[in-house]
C-alpha cells in the first residue's frame, strides 16, 4: 500500500504534477514504514532519521543511546500549536503504477506517472498522538540546525523536509521569542 497525506478531505483523483526535472509529473507517496516523516503539516521543516543495517554503531549509540526507539522526528518549538491545530488526512493508493522514486530503498518514496485514485481515505486530526501510536521519538527544539549538521554527517537513515521554513541558522544558538524550547 502505498500512502498520500493532504490537509484536503475529498480527493477524487491524484494527477500527476510537476516535481523537478529528475522526476517530471508524477504523484508522490510514501511506504507505511515512511508515513512518520508526513504526520506533520505540509509546511512544518523537520528532521526525520532512523537507524537501518547501513547505521554505524557509534551513530546508533550517539543519536539513540538513551532510547528504546530507532525513529526520531524532529521539528521546531514554535511550529507545536500549528502541528497541534492541524488536521491531515491519509490517502490510501494502489501499488501498482507506482515505483521506488530513488535507487536507493531507505527513502521508502514513491512515484507514480499515472493519475491515481484513492482507495480510501483516513482523517488524522491528532498528529502528535499519531507520532506516538507510530512509535517514533519526537524532539522539540529551538532550532533544527544543529540537529540537521548533525545527521546529514552520519550514518543514519534520513529525510530533511521544508527546512527553508525553518528558523534562520544564525538563530540556532540565539533565544527567539517565537521558537522556545518547551521544557516539558
Amino acid at each position: 500500500m502505498i500512502y498520500h497525506f493532504s490537509k484536503e478531505p475529498d480527493i477524487a483523483y491524484f494527477k500527476p504534477r510537476f516535481s523537478t526535472p529528475e522526476f517530471g509529473a508524477v504523484v508522490w507517496g510514501v511506504s507505511k514504514g515512511a508515513m512518520y516523516k508526513y504526520l506533520l503539516p505540509r509546511d512544518c521543516p523537520r528532521v526525520t532519521f532512523r537507524a537501518d543495517a547501513q547505521t554505524s554503531t557509534r551513530d546508533a549509540q550517539s543519536f539513540f543511546g538513551h532510547s528504546s526507539v530507532r525513529c526520531v522526528v524532529a521539528i521546531e518549538s514554535c511550529w507545536l500549536e500549528t502541528v497541534r491545530r492541524t488536521k491531515l488526512y491519509r490517502y490510501h493508493l494502489p501499488a501498482d503504477t507506482f515505483k521506488l522514486a530513488l535507487e536507493d530503498e531507505r527513502t521508502q518514496y514513491y512515484i507514480s506517472d499515472q493519475p491515481v485514485t484513492p482507495l480510501s481515505v483516513v482523517c488524522i486530526d491528532d498528529l502528535l498522538k499519531s507520532l506516538i501510536d507510530f512509535g517514533v521519538e519526537l524532539r522539540i527544539m529551538p532550532s533544527l540546525w544543529p540537529l540537521y549538521d548533525a545527521v546529514v554527517n552520519s550514518t543514519l537513515a534520513f529525510s530533511i523536509i521544508r527546512m527553508r521554513n525553518a528558523q534562520p541558522r544564525d538563530l540556532a544558538t540565539a533565544f527567539h521569542p517565537q521558537c522556545v524550547a518547551l521544557r516539558l
